[in-house]
């Protein structure tokens, strides 16, 4: 089920780097599948991937479908 995520895009030095979304809430998750500027206010619709598990010892994975810049 998709869900809308508001947060702030950041970089994760771990593993080589990735980007994160840090929600209003405090809450952190993996971006998979987008691409966006560091520091960059945004509204993610997405699902969470819970089951999976990678390298980058991160919150769990965003599954992006769109993101929108605010």
């Amino acid at each position: 089920m998709s869900k809308q995520f508001t947060g702030t895009v950041r970089k994760n030095d771990l593993e080589g780097g990735f980007l994160e979304l840090v929600t209003e809430g405090g809450d952190v998750y993996r971006l998979s599948g987008a691409s966006a500027e560091i520091g960059q206010r945004v509204r993610v619709t997405g699902r969470v991937e819970r089951g999976g598990f990678g390298i980058h010892m991160s919150g769990p994975a965003l599954e992006v479908e769109s993101l929108e810049v605010l």
